[in-house]
């Protein structure tokens, strides 16, 4: 298992932060994430043996969100 932290660009509304939860929460790999609006990260729990941080980062970034750079 691998920790990763993702620095987004500024989440502007709690919906911005439900919608990149849902897609955490149905992404088959992703073992535990935690959006924090506050600080526009995402904190996550990843079998990179399922998926990758880059697959992740780009998931992420469909949604409409720009991914800055992992913490």
């Amino acid at each position: 298992m691998k920790h990763i932290t993702l620095q987004l660009e500024t989440l502007t509304c709690p919906s911005c932060m439900a919608k990149i939860d849902g897609m955490m929460k149905k992404t088959e790999g992703v073992v535990k994430a935690e959006v924090l609006f506050n600080s526009s990260r995402v904190k996550a729990e990843i079998d990179e043996n399922i998926v990758s941080t880059a697959q992740v980062k780009q998931r992420i970034e469909a949604l409409g969100y720009k991914v800055l750079g992992e913490k």
